[in-house]
Parts: structure tokens; sequence; C-alpha cells
């Protein structure tokens, strides 16, 4: 191995393992302690090592924002393929997102700390461009075959997702593990209600 490349893997493995000790700080703190100085303690370098890898602390999160879409995608395109029937793909794209929120809730609360992504943080992810996809697909062969075939599927999409979302974040707020019974009911009536307001 020649110099160059030496230098190309090493600094791949430094921003790895900035990329590493980052995320043990957001499991172990919360993403909201995370810090250049805390991740310099962390991998035991100076704080300039980890700007030679990336700008600011808003880099680091956006590395672990596009990992979270990556694991949440796998799981999307696995529920996915269940069933070749759109509405029987959405309801099971819905309860993988749900299961992902809750089995991953510090790379969910890295993904939305700041809530829904925006159209900037959006161009810059293209797993999220993913994720709009797979949903996308079958909300559109849905509506195709409804009694409104000219409704908005991107206003549908952010119906979807602001709605999942929004039931999501009020249970991780209320820490409401203890109501399974009670989150299955309501999300079985979210996505029959949505899909059903689609189909006319």
């Amino acid at each position: 191995m020649g110099i160059a490349e030496r230098k190309i893997r090493q600094k791949e493995e430094v921003r790895s393992s900035i990329l590493k000790a980052a995320w043990q700080v957001v499991l172990e703190e919360g993403w909201q302690a995370l810090s250049i100085r805390k991740i310099a303690e962390g991998i035991e370098y100076s704080v300039p090592v980890i700007y030679d890898h990336f700008a600011n602390k808003e880099a680091i999160l956006l590395e672990l924002t596009k990992q979270g879409f990556q694991l949440l995608n796998e799981d999307l395109v696995k529920a996915k393929k269940r069933s070749t029937h759109p509405e029987k793909q959405i309801e099971a794209m819905a309860y993988s997102y749900w299961e992902f929120a809750f089995d991953n809730s510090a790379y969910y609360q890295v993904m939305f700390g700041l809530g829904m992504p925006s159209c900037e943080m959006a161009s810059q992810i293209g797993e999220l461009g993913v994720f709009t996809g797979l949903i996308m697909q079958p909300l559109k062969e849905l509506i195709a075959v409804s009694k409104n075939p000219n409704a908005n599927p991107f206003l549908k999409l952010h119906t979807f997702w602001s709605l999942l979302h929004g039931l999501i974040s009020i249970n991780m707020m209320n820490n409401n593990q203890h109501k399974e019974e009670l989150n299955q009911l309501v999300i079985q009536d979210f996505i029959t209600g949505f899909i059903s307001g689609i189909k006319g």
C-alpha cells in the first residue's frame, strides 16, 4: 500500500471513529448533549482534528441522520415486500415506521430532533429521497384507482408522515410504554382512516 492510499485509509478510519464517538454521546446523553469537545475527548484527539473531517456539529448530525434513514429505509423495503397491494403496503410501512421509531429511538430523535426535515435538508440527504419514493409509489397507485384520481400524492405523503410522526412524538414525550394496546388501536384507526380517505 502506497503513502497516498495509507493516508486515505487513515482519514477514513478517523472519520469513522468520530462518528462512533458522536453516536456514543447520543446514546448515553441524548443528541442535545453532543459537542465537538465531547467527541474529541471520546476519540482522544484534539478538537482541530474533528474540524479536519467535519465542518461543525451539524455536519456530524447530518451524517447520523443519513445513517438513521438508511436503517429506516431497509425496514420499509422489507415491509413493502410483504404485499403487492398498495393499501397493504402502506399499512405495513406505517407499522414498520412506528416500530423503527421505538426500537431506534436515539436515531429517530437525531433524524427528527428539530421536527420534519426541511427541503434544504432533504436535498442534502439522498436517503430521505429514497424514503419518500418508497411511500410515494403505493400512494400513487392507491390514488390512481380511487374515486379522486387527481388527488395530490405529495399532499397525501405529507399528511401520512405528519400524522404518523405526531403519534410517535406524543408517545415518546409521554413515555407511554404501558399503553401498547391503546397505541395499536390508535395507529390502526389512523391507517384505516387515512386509506379510506384516499379511496373515497
